[in-house]
C-alpha cells in the first residue's frame, strides 16, 4: 500500500499534488517578505527579473530600472532602522494565467528608526509577473500609500 503525504487539502481531496500558479506565486511572495524581515539579499532578489522595473515609496518618481537599482533601494530601506523591521503581507490576492499574473497586498512595516522614533506604515504592493522557462519572475513592483487628505491635489 502506497500512501501520499499532502500539506493541501483540497490536494487530498482531489488526488492531485500539483501546486497552483497561484499557490506557488504566494509561496515565492511569503518567502521574498521573510527574505526581507531576515536582510537576505539573495532571497529578496531571487525570482526578480534582472530588468525589473519598480515604483517605491521614495523619490525619485521615475521608477528603478534593473536588479542593481532594485538592491540599491534595500540599501537605503536598512539604512533607515536600527535592526530588521517586521515586514508582514497582511492580506493578498493572486490573479494568474497561464504566463502573465500579478499580485496586489496590503503590508505592514514596523521598526525602530536609527534615531529611536518607531515606524509603523501600512502600505500597498502590487507585483507584476511573467513565466520565464517554467520559473514565475517578479518584471514590476509597486509599492504605495494612499494620499494624505491635506494635501490638494
Amino acid at each position: 500500500m502506497m500512501v501520499r503525504i499532502s500539506s493541501n487539502l483540497s490536494d487530498l481531496m482531489s488526488g492531485s499534488s500539483t501546486k497552483t500558479n497561484e499557490m506557488v506565486i504566494r509561496e515565492l511572495l511569503e518567502n521574498w517578505a521573510q527574505s526581507v524581515r531576515r536582510k537576505n539579499y539573495k532571497g529578496i532578489l531571487a525570482n526578480h527579473s534582472h530588468d525589473i522595473v519598480i515604483f517605491d515609496l521614495t523619490a525619485p518618481l521615475q521608477s528603478t530600472k534593473g536588479i542593481e537599482a532594485y538592491k540599491k533601494t534595500w540599501d537605503s530601506f536598512y539604512r533607515s532602522y536600527r535592526d530588521s523591521p517586521s515586514f508582514e503581507i497582511c492580506e493578498m490576492k493572486i490573479t494568474a494565467g497561464r504566463d502573465v499574473a500579478f499580485a496586489n497586498a496590503l503590508m505592514r512595516c514596523v521598526g525602530t528608526q536609527h534615531d529611536g522614533s518607531k515606524s509603523d506604515l501600512d502600505f500597498r504592493l502590487t507585483v507584476g509577473l511573467s513565466k520565464v522557462d517554467a520559473q514565475w519572475v517578479v518584471t514590476h513592483e509597486h509599492h504605495s500609500i494612499p494620499m494624505n487628505e491635506n494635501i490638494p491635489v
